[in-house]
């Protein structure tokens, strides 16, 4: 084990001095309060940037496993 020891120094000293930086996180409500509009397309932004692919590839499966058996 002796033989490892340096080893696992060079290992061990980038995670003792790594500097993280500090988050910018508030306790303020938002200066412009966001609209049920505004939330309702995001959420629907990002559902269907989600779903739309991922029906895209189960309504092609069978043209998937065809493929990749011929």
């Amino acid at each position: 084990m002796p033989r490892f020891a340096p080893f696992l120094r060079l290992l061990q000293a980038p995670v003792k001095y790594t500097v993280v930086p500090k988050a910018h996180v508030s306790a303020k409500p938002a200066k412009t309060p966001t609209s049920a509009m505004e939330q309702a397309v995001g959420i629907s932004a990002t559902f269907v940037s989600f779903l739309v692919p991922a029906g895209w590839v189960l309504s092609h499966l069978e043209s998937y496993k065809k493929s990749s058996t011929a």
